[in-house]
C-alpha cells in the first residue's frame, strides 16, 4: 500500500511490534520514530506523512503536544492516538484537537487495520474536496503509473490527481468521455496506482457480450455445462480475483444482463454455469462509456441501481478539441514511434497549423491515425500539408466558409468606416480642412487626398 505512515513511540520494542503489524497489513512506507521532538522539527521543515500513529505518553513532548504540532505544520496528515490509558475524557480531547481515532494498547492487528482503513478513506475524501478548491495544479505522489498519459492540459492533470486518489480506495470508478479520449489508458493507470497493481487487469468490451456468452465468459463453466463444453473454463471474475476488471462500453450492455452484473457488484459472489456452488471474488470494478448514462436511465435503457453502484468515483475525460495544448506533445510522441528517430523538423509549420485547428471528432485515436497515414505518404521526409488526409483539409475549409457565412452582414469594410468618420468630423469642423486634420490627428495633405477620393473638392 502506498500510504506513508510514521509511528511515534519512545518504547522501541512496541514500535517494532507495530511496525511488524503494519507490514503484515501490507504497508511498506512506514517510519518508526522514538523521538517526538525530532519528528516535530522535521515537520516544521516541510516533512509530511499521510498518517501518524502517536503514543500519548512520551518524554520531552507528549502525544497531545505532538498532535498539535502536526496539525499546525501538516494539517493534511491524519492522526491516530495510541495509549495504554482508556479514558473517555482523554479520547474526547484528542478528537477535539484533530485526531481521527483513538486506540488502546495492546492493539490487535484487525483493529489496527480497520482504524487505518477508515482514517485513510477520510483522508482520500478530504483530499478530493481540497482538489476542487485549489487553484494551483496538484502534484502526483506516484507519477509512474500515469506516465503513459501525455498531457499538458490543466484540466486533465487535475483529473489524473483525482484518479490517483480514487486508486488508493476500493470504490468502483466510472470513466466517461467521447470515443478515443483515452479511457482505457486511464483505467490501466488507476489499476497500476492501486494496491492491486500486482494482480490482473482484465479489459472486457461489454458491447460484444450476448446473453449466453456473457455468463460463460464472465462466470466460467464446468465440464458438460452445455453442449460442446468438453472441459471446464475459468471466467473473467475468477481469473481477475484480487485485480481490476475494466468494463468498457458498459452503456452497450443489454438490460437483461445488467441485473446479472449488478448481483456480482453487490454480493461479490457468482456461480459457474453448470454449478450450484457459490464462489466469492475480490475485485475492483472500473467502468467506461461514451454514452450519456443519465439520459439512458431516463429512457429506461440503463438500470439506476447499477449506475449508482458503478459510479463510486466519476472521472470525465474532455475531448481533444477542448485540450488543444495536448495536440503537439501527442503528435511528437506518435512521430517518435513511427520515425524511430529524433522528430525535430519532421513536420512542416503549415501541416502543424492544420493539425492544431482540426476539431478531431475521433479524438486522440484519430490524431494517431492521421499521423500514421501522413508518415506513410511522406516516406521519411518531413510531413507537409499535402500529406494530411483530404477529409481533414476539407473539414477545415468547410469550417472557414461557415465562419464567413456567420459574419454579420451589417458589418462594414474598414475603408467605409474610415470614410464615414472623416466626413462626419469634416462637417462638424465647418468644412475647415486644417481644423479637421488637427482633430483627426493626420496631415493636411493626407486629408486633402482622402477627401478628393471621396469626391469632395
Amino acid at each position: 500500500m502506498n500510504a506513508s505512515i510514521v509511528v511515534v513511540d519512545d518504547d522501541r520494542d512496541y514500535l517494532e511490534v507495530l511496525g511488524r503489524k503494519l507490514a503484515d497489513i501490507g504497508f511498506r512506507q512506514v517510519r518508526l520514530e522514538e523521538s517526538s521532538v525530532k519528528l516535530a522539527e522535521e515537520l516544521e521543515g516541510g516533512c509530511t506523512f499521510d498518517l501518524a500513529l502517536i503514543d500519548m505518553t512520551m518524554p520531552d513532548m507528549d502525544g497531545m503536544s505532538l498532535l498539535e504540532r502536526i496539525k499546525s505544520n501538516s494539517p493534511s496528515t491524519e492522526c491516530i492516538m495510541v495509549t495504554a490509558i482508556n479514558e473517555a475524557r482523554v479520547a474526547v480531547e484528542c478528537l477535539n484537537k484533530g485526531a481521527y481515532d483513538y486506540l488502546v494498547k495492546p492493539v490487535a492487528t484487525e483493529d489496527l487495520a480497520l482504524a487505518i482503513k477508515r482514517t485513510l478513506e477520510r483522508k482520500r475524501l478530504l483530499d478530493l474536496l481540497d482538489l476542487d478548491k485549489r487553484d494551483d495544479l496538484p502534484k502526483l505522489d506516484n507519477e509512474a503509473p500515469f506516465r503513459p498519459i501525455v498531457t499538458q492540459s490543466k484540466k486533465v492533470l487535475r483529473i489524473l490527481k483525482e484518479a490517483e486518489l480514487h486508486a488508493a480506495s476500493l470504490v468502483p470508478v466510472l470513466i466517461t468521455g467521447e470515443s478515443g479520449t483515452g479511457k482505457e489508458l486511464l483505467a490501466r493507470a488507476i489499476h497500476a496506482a492501486s494496491p492491486r497493481a500486482q494482480h490482473p487487469f482484465t479489459p472486457i468490451n461489454m458491447s460484444s457480450l450476448t446473453g449466453s456468452l456473457f455468463e460463460a465468459e464472465f462466470f466460467g463453466h464446468t465440464k458438460g455445462a452445455f453442449t460442446g463444453a468438453e472441459s471446464g473454463r475459468v471466467g473473467y471474475l475468477e481469473y481477475t480475483n484480487k485485480g481490476s476488471l475494466f468494463l468498457d462500453e458498459i452503456g452497450d450492455l443489454p438490460m437483461a444482463l445488467q441485473g446479472k452484473l449488478l448481483r456480482v457488484l453487490q454480493d461479490g459472489e457468482f456461480s459457474k454455469l453448470g454449478s450450484s456452488t457459490s464462489q466469492k471474488v475480490d475485485l475492483r470494478f472500473i467502468a467506461a462509456t461514451n454514452e450519456n448514462l443519465e439520459q439512458m436511465m431516463a429512457q429506461k435503457r440503463f438500470r439506476k441501481d447499477l449506475y449508482y453502484r458503478i459510479r463510486g468515483g466519476w472521472l470525465h475525460l474532455p475531448p481533444l478539441r477542448e485540450r488543444k495544448e495536448d495536440i503537439f506533445p501527442l503528435a511528437r510522441k506518435f512521430l517518435e514511434k513511427y520515425y524511430d528517430v529524433n522528430t525535430e523538423g519532421f513536420i512542416e509549420k503549415d501541416a502543424l497549423d492544420l493539425l492544431m485547428r482540426y476539431p478531431y471528432p475521433g479524438n486522440i485515436r484519430e490524431l494517431k491515425s492521421i499521423l500514421q497515414s501522413a508518415v506513410n505518404l511522406a516516406r521519411g521526409a518531413a510531413i507537409r500539408e499535402a500529406h494530411l488526409p483530404a477529409h481533414l483539409r476539407a473539414a477545415l475549409k468547410e469550417c472557414a466558409e461557415e465562419e464567413m457565412q456567420g459574419v454579420d452582414a451589417s458589418v462594414l469594410p474598414l475603408a467605409e468606416v474610415e470614410k464615414a468618420h472623416i466626413l462626419k468630423v469634416y462637417k462638424q469642423a465647418g468644412e475647415n480642412k486644417s481644423r479637421t486634420a488637427r482633430l483627426l490627428g493626420i496631415g493636411l495633405n493626407t486629408l486633402r487626398r482622402k477627401l478628393s477620393g471621396y469626391g469632395v473638392s
